[in-house]
Protein backbone atom coordinates (compact mmCIF):
# COMPACT_ATOMS: atom_id res chain seq x y z
CA UNK A 1 0.00 0.00 0.00
CA UNK A 2 1.61 3.15 -1.31
CA UNK A 3 0.54 6.45 1.35
CA UNK A 4 2.71 9.05 -0.59
CA UNK A 5 1.20 12.00 1.82
CA UNK A 6 2.48 10.90 4.79
CA UNK A 7 5.93 11.12 4.01
CA UNK A 8 7.84 14.28 3.19
CA UNK A 9 9.00 14.27 -0.31
CA UNK A 10 6.01 12.09 -1.07
CA UNK A 11 7.03 10.32 -4.35
CA UNK A 12 4.36 12.21 -6.79
CA UNK A 13 6.21 15.27 -5.43
CA UNK A 14 8.24 17.86 -7.86
CA UNK A 15 10.30 20.36 -7.14
CA UNK A 16 8.74 24.18 -8.64
CA UNK A 17 11.20 25.61 -10.93
CA UNK A 18 10.30 28.91 -9.34
CA UNK A 19 11.65 28.51 -5.78
CA UNK A 20 12.16 24.70 -5.51
CA UNK A 21 9.95 23.92 -2.95
CA UNK A 22 8.26 20.20 -3.23
CA UNK A 23 5.08 20.41 -5.02
CA UNK A 24 2.36 18.02 -4.35
CA UNK A 25 -0.07 16.37 -7.14
CA UNK A 26 -3.52 17.42 -6.62
CA UNK A 27 -4.48 14.38 -5.90
CA UNK A 28 -1.82 13.65 -3.11
CA UNK A 29 -3.03 17.09 -1.60
CA UNK A 30 -6.59 15.37 -1.44
CA UNK A 31 -5.15 12.77 0.15
CA UNK A 32 -3.22 14.82 2.77
CA UNK A 33 -6.48 17.12 3.40
CA UNK A 34 -7.89 13.46 4.08
CA UNK A 35 -5.64 12.24 6.66
CA UNK A 36 -5.79 15.57 8.73
CA UNK A 37 -9.63 15.36 8.58
CA UNK A 38 -8.88 12.00 10.31
CA UNK A 39 -8.08 13.95 13.01
CA UNK A 40 -10.89 16.45 12.95
CA UNK A 41 -13.03 13.63 12.84
CA UNK A 42 -11.57 12.32 15.99
CA UNK A 43 -12.30 15.44 17.54
CA UNK A 44 -16.02 15.77 16.53
CA UNK A 45 -16.38 12.43 17.98
CA UNK A 46 -14.61 13.65 21.33
CA UNK A 47 -16.83 16.59 21.44
CA UNK A 48 -20.34 14.92 20.11
CA UNK A 49 -19.95 12.20 22.41
CA UNK A 50 -19.27 14.80 25.55
CA UNK A 51 -21.84 15.04 28.10
CA UNK A 52 -20.75 19.30 27.54
CA UNK A 53 -22.65 18.87 24.25
CA UNK A 54 -25.46 17.82 25.28
CA UNK A 55 -25.63 20.78 27.73
CA UNK A 56 -23.96 23.56 25.36
CA UNK A 57 -25.44 24.77 22.05
CA UNK A 58 -22.19 26.32 20.38
CA UNK A 59 -20.38 23.28 21.24
CA UNK A 60 -22.98 21.04 19.66
CA UNK A 61 -23.03 23.45 16.66
CA UNK A 62 -19.34 23.22 16.23
CA UNK A 63 -19.25 19.27 16.26
CA UNK A 64 -22.14 19.79 13.33
CA UNK A 65 -20.02 21.96 11.21
CA UNK A 66 -16.76 19.28 11.40
CA UNK A 67 -19.21 17.00 10.68
CA UNK A 68 -21.07 19.12 7.15
CA UNK A 69 -17.48 19.62 6.02
CA UNK A 70 -16.33 16.06 6.22
CA UNK A 71 -19.52 14.88 4.76
CA UNK A 72 -19.49 17.29 1.69
CA UNK A 73 -15.78 15.82 0.79
CA UNK A 74 -17.39 11.92 1.38
CA UNK A 75 -18.66 11.72 -2.14
CA UNK A 76 -15.93 13.48 -4.55
CA UNK A 77 -13.12 11.11 -2.18
CA UNK A 78 -15.00 8.04 -2.59
CA UNK A 79 -15.23 8.89 -6.50
CA UNK A 80 -11.79 9.91 -6.83
CA UNK A 81 -13.10 13.39 -8.07
CA UNK A 82 -9.40 15.03 -7.00
CA UNK A 83 -11.51 18.84 -8.83
CA UNK A 84 -14.65 18.57 -6.87
CA UNK A 85 -12.93 17.94 -3.26
CA UNK A 86 -10.79 20.54 -4.06
CA UNK A 87 -13.22 23.04 -4.97
CA UNK A 88 -15.60 21.74 -1.94
CA UNK A 89 -13.17 22.04 0.53
CA UNK A 90 -12.07 25.38 -0.70
CA UNK A 91 -15.61 26.66 -0.78
CA UNK A 92 -16.21 25.25 2.67
CA UNK A 93 -13.22 25.68 4.60
CA UNK A 94 -14.43 29.41 5.97
CA UNK A 95 -17.00 27.63 7.54
CA UNK A 96 -14.31 25.29 9.18
CA UNK A 97 -12.28 27.61 10.48
CA UNK A 98 -15.44 29.01 11.96
CA UNK A 99 -15.75 26.05 14.06
CA UNK A 100 -12.35 25.54 14.68
CA UNK A 101 -11.95 29.41 16.32
CA UNK A 102 -15.25 29.22 17.94
CA UNK A 103 -14.33 25.61 19.67
CA UNK A 104 -11.20 27.38 21.00
CA UNK A 105 -13.07 30.63 22.25
CA UNK A 106 -15.53 28.61 24.28
CA UNK A 107 -13.12 25.40 25.20
CA UNK A 108 -12.20 27.12 28.41
CA UNK A 109 -15.47 28.06 29.61
CA UNK A 110 -16.85 24.92 28.45
CA UNK A 111 -14.57 22.57 30.03
CA UNK A 112 -10.69 23.44 31.45
CA UNK A 113 -10.02 19.59 31.39
CA UNK A 114 -6.94 17.92 29.51
CA UNK A 115 -8.66 16.48 26.84
CA UNK A 116 -10.74 18.85 25.75
CA UNK A 117 -7.26 21.70 25.90
CA UNK A 118 -5.46 18.62 23.83
CA UNK A 119 -8.87 18.78 21.45
CA UNK A 120 -8.48 22.33 21.03
CA UNK A 121 -4.91 22.24 20.06
CA UNK A 122 -5.40 19.02 17.78
CA UNK A 123 -8.30 20.62 15.62
CA UNK A 124 -6.53 24.08 15.62
CA UNK A 125 -3.18 21.80 13.96
CA UNK A 126 -5.32 19.80 11.15
CA UNK A 127 -7.14 22.92 10.02
CA UNK A 128 -4.24 24.93 10.35
CA UNK A 129 -2.72 22.01 7.68
CA UNK A 130 -5.69 21.55 5.71
CA UNK A 131 -5.34 25.18 4.68
CA UNK A 132 -2.29 25.33 4.29
CA UNK A 133 -2.43 22.46 1.58
CA UNK A 134 -5.68 23.99 0.26
CA UNK A 135 -3.40 27.32 -0.71
CA UNK A 136 -0.76 24.91 -2.11
CA UNK A 137 -3.35 23.33 -4.17
CA UNK A 138 -2.52 24.19 -8.14
CA UNK A 139 -5.70 26.42 -9.87
CA UNK A 140 -8.42 24.45 -10.72
CA UNK A 141 -9.59 25.09 -14.51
Amino acid sequence: MRIPWLTPGAINCRRSAANGDLVMSNNDLMHAIDTQLAHVWMVRAFLKHSEEAAEDDELAEVHRELYDFMLALGGPLKNGDTDEYLRLAGKKFSKLKRATELFVKIQPEVSQHTNFSMAAASLTAAVTEVGRLLESARPLN
